[in-house]
């Protein structure tokens, strides 16, 4: 299909385009993303176009996964500019379809994967895993791909939606991608753009901060580790953190020790400037 990228708004007209090549035996890789691309979903389409034959990226800003109206009004939508971001990155279909081609009726549908769901951005931002399951789930139906790909920046998105595919059967490969920084350190986010100039250098202390607590880390213990990147980064005037958890890289639960489990990650929500814009970021510690 590459060089011409198709766009299209309807599922009937996804599904015809993807018939032929499916019983081809063409594989097709999906990039999931709510649109105000950067790039960061750009090394996730440039991934699925250099390990598929036909690449699909859906732009759709899903409003079942907020949980703040004001979040989804003020989330940034660029679709001329995303498109030609996906031609330059060779995609081969993006999919951008309506509210009401998405959902022509209301989604009942309820997901639950505790302990996985139900802790950090769960405990927070209550159906918000539910409405993520609720598109992605959907995507999976109507474009039926070999593989899916995923931004490791959100760690915990990633590891609900492998719960989804296990429970429903999905045939489907997830493919976590790593975290795309900007020059500072600040990891690459659709938000980020709502940040003026002041706020942006002040959202890459989170990043630094995280860095800062490795070493720091190799002489104390989880809860020291904790406390030190909570007051760290609540230091900043502009910054204000919501939670910072260190947990099972796996489960997702909370640790105690740093023998607790093979793979420990720290999970980040932090608060930046007077609006305030909501920003998130991982690290691992081992």
């Amino acid at each position: 299909m590459r060089p011409d990228m198709k766009t299209i708004t309807t599922i009937k007209e996804l599904r015809s385009i993807l018939a032929p090549a499916r019983e081809a035996g063409k594989q097709i890789g999906l990039v999931p993303t709510m649109g105000a691309l950067h790039e960061g979903h750009a090394s996730l389409v440039r991934r699925s176009v250099a390990e598929n034959d036909i690449t699909v990226v859906s732009i759709f800003l899903n409003p079942t996964q907020f949980n703040d109206k004001n979040d989804l009004e003020r989330y940034p939508r660029t679709l001329e500019a995303d498109c030609a971001l996906l031609e330059n990155c060779r995609a081969d279909i993006a999919f951008a379809p309506s509210v009401g081609e998405i959902y022509p009726e209301p989604d009942t549908r309820h997901f639950s994967y505790p302990p996985t769901d139900e802790v950090m951005e769960g405990a927070r931002r209550p159906g918000h895993f539910n409405g993520v399951c609720q598109i992605v789930s959907k995507l999976f139906t109507f474009v039926e791909p070999h593989r899916a790909y995923f931004g490791e920046k959100d760690f915990q998105q990633i590891a609900v939606i492998r719960r989804m595919v296990e429970d429903l059967g999905f045939p489907i490969e997830i493919v976590p991608c790593p975290v795309i920084r900007e020059d500072s350190g600040l990891a690459r986010s659709s938000r980020n753009t709502l940040l003026n100039e002041k706020e942006h250098r002040a959202a890459a202390h989170i990043y630094h901060v995280l860095e800062w607590s490795k070493p720091f880390a190799q002489d104390h213990t989880v809860a020291e580790t904790r406390q030190f990147v909570i007051d760290a980064i609540n230091a900043h005037p502009e910054l204000e953190i919501e939670y910072y958890a260190i947990v099972n890289g796996d489960t997702l639960a909370d640790v105690n020790a740093w023998t607790d489990a093979p793979h420990i990650v720290g999970c980040i929500t932090v608060y930046c400037g007077s609006k305030p814009i909501r920003l998130i970021d991982h690290i691992r510690y081992q």
